[in-house]
């Protein structure tokens, strides 16, 4: 005869739900300085914009930080004639939302590029830049594509406000999303020296007010957007992208 057996648990092939875990305290790419290459790519914008290769994409480093989707592809390029850009974001529902009188709430693609690379330095000098370019929002009807440059807070010094025509800036919009693309020529950026200062501090942001943040790494709780200590460095590589 066969040992009677316990009797079961009822609670025991019902375990309790694991608890949500808590977002951490530290993002973790904080704990990194990351650096990327930019890729040599000459390319003239048209009455299109611009084309980069695959090659020249530069990655959202927020998945280390736990799962999310990304909405925005981003490419950067450099040559002599300055640094090239191209931007897709995909997924929309509506129409970009875009305000000369709130640029920075407006859906848009912003760049900080500091051309002297001082990652140990908390307020921006005369080298850093903020660019924030628009899909629209410009022209009469408010339906052009628009960039320029903004101030950084806090900054010791400002950089040299870009004359005409050396900020280049394309867009087209699409049903579910819109493509940006354009040119930052070597004045609108005080200091670049593609030949003598090879090294960049460099952060991007993608804003949508429907889709959210896409980030070069960090979340929105650090202020990337005025202390250069956060942003990565960006090497202009000589190795070109393929055609």
């Amino acid at each position: 005869m066969f040992p009677a057996s316990a009797p079961e648990n009822p609670l025991s092939s019902h375990p309790p739900s694991a608890a949500p875990q808590p977002p951490p305290l530290i993002d973790p790419t904080f704990l990194f300085r990351f650096e990327l290459q930019l890729l040599h790519h000459a390319v003239t914008p048209d009455a299109d914009g611009l084309e980069l290769p695959e090659s020249c994409r530069i990655p959202s480093l927020t998945a280390l930080s736990g799962p999310r989707r990304d909405f925005a592809d981003v490419r950067i390029a450099w040559d002599d004639d300055g640094l090239a850009f191209a931007v897709q974001v995909a997924g929309k529902k509506s129409l970009p939302w875009c305000r000369t009188s709130r640029l920075e709430d407006s859906d848009g693609f912003q760049l900080w590029i500091d051309s002297r690379c001082s990652p140990g330095i908390h307020r921006a000098t005369q080298y850093c830049h903020h660019f924030l370019f628009m899909p629209t929002g410009g022209g009469p009807a408010m339906n052009r594509a628009i960039g320029g440059l903004l101030p950084i807070n806090r900054a010791r010094q400002n950089p040299h406000a870009p004359k005409a025509g050396t900020i280049q800036v394309h867009a087209k919009i699409g049903p579910s999303g819109y493509r940006l693309s354009g040119k930052l020529k070597p004045a609108a950026i005080t200091g670049f020296d593609s030949r003598q200062f090879r090294r960049l501090g460099f952060f991007y942001a993608v804003i949508d007010r429907e889709l959210g943040w896409q980030t070069l790494c960090l979340n929105r709780d650090y202020p990337f957007a005025e202390d250069p200590s956060l942003w990565a460095e960006a090497v202009l590589s000589d190795e070109k992208s393929p055609k």
